[in-house]
């Protein structure tokens, strides 16, 4: 019981990826605020279904849950979560941040509708919910942020320029949680996860080869993500903060941080000229080539 007597909260908890760490966390002992409007993949429209569901399956197995359906974009909602969550179990000890929606988009013929939408989801709503667990943590020391980050914005895919701006923003954010929660005890993670959910079913399959893709992708299954996200949660886990990790069925990846890794100088200064000539050909047999995430997972899930 690794979470036991700790008190979570879970966006975007009443399906997928959420959901299995939402009723992982109540396996291990604590008590789970599951968050979900449950709008549709695109956002659009509320089920209060989704949660409710979770939350029975809580209750079910002899743990304590309650729904929250408010939506993580309103910064006023995400304030009342936190507070209906503390009022419920008296404490809040940690904070995922899944909610997520999808608005794929080849980028020439993106909206400011289509980006907006997925921006105010993902990064806007891990702010909103972030900010609002702060005071909380900083009072009882100890909190965990976890964040949902993705390879799309980690390495690059297709028609997702909104989506992949989000989820390496969200990146930034915890970084900069942790490094400016660190002196109250708190931590902040980011998990790139892999898994089969219904806003991976919406990829589009036009030739045997996504459909091979296809195939290994619903190998992957959103119960292999939770127990890394719950171990991020546990006291065991005190030492880790402002990483990035990402986990694929059975497998477990650290993922590298930007850092420089080849310099250039000289003692005149630069021209453009002189940029042209010398430093982009020395620099150019180690840029990094513009590949898709599943250009670089390219073997099956273990």
């Amino acid at each position: 019981m690794l979470l036991k007597d700790k008190v979570l909260l879970v966006t975007g908890g009443g399906r997928g990826v959420g959901r299995a760490i939402a009723l992982e966390a109540a396996r291990e002992g604590a008590a789970v605020a599951v968050c979900d409007i449950g709008a549709s993949l695109d956002g659009k429209g509320t089920d209060a279904g989704p949660a409710q569901a979770v939350v029975d399956e809580i209750e079910a197995m002899g743990g304590r849950g309650i729904a929250l359906t408010d939506s993580v974009t309103s910064f006023k909602a995400a304030g009342d979560m936190l507070a209906k969550t503390v009022a419920a179990f008296g404490r809040i000890d940690c904070l995922v941040n899944n909610a997520g929606n999808l608005r794929d988009v080849i980028f020439h013929k993106m909206t400011e509708d289509d980006f907006d939408a997925v921006i105010n989801v993902h990064l806007k709503g891990s702010f909103n919910m972030s900010r609002a667990a702060a005071p909380y943590f900083k009072d009882n020391p100890g909190g965990v942020y976890v964040h949902m980050t993705s390879t799309s914005g980690l390495i690059g895919n297709f028609g997702q320029a909104n989506y992949a701006a989000a989820k390496l923003g969200i990146v930034g954010l915890s970084k900069s949680i942790a490094l400016d929660m660190q002196r109250f005890g708190v931590r902040s993670n980011c998990i790139a996860p892999f898994a089969w959910t219904r806003m991976i079913d919406s990829i589009p399959v036009t030739n045997a080869e996504e459909q091979k893709r296809v195939d290994n992708l619903k190998k992957l299954v959103p119960e292999k993500v939770a127990p890394f996200a719950i171990a991020l949660c546990a006291d065991g886990a005190r030492g880790v903060s402002g990483q990035i990790f990402g986990v694929r069925n059975n497998e477990i990846y650290l993922f590298s941080h930007n850092r420089p890794f080849r310099t250039a100088h000289t003692a005149e200064g630069w021209t453009p000229e002189s940029i042209v000539e010398r430093v982009f050909p020395q620099f150019q047999q180690d840029f990094y080539p513009l590949i898709r995430s599943a250009e670089l997972f390219t073997w099956a899930p273990v």
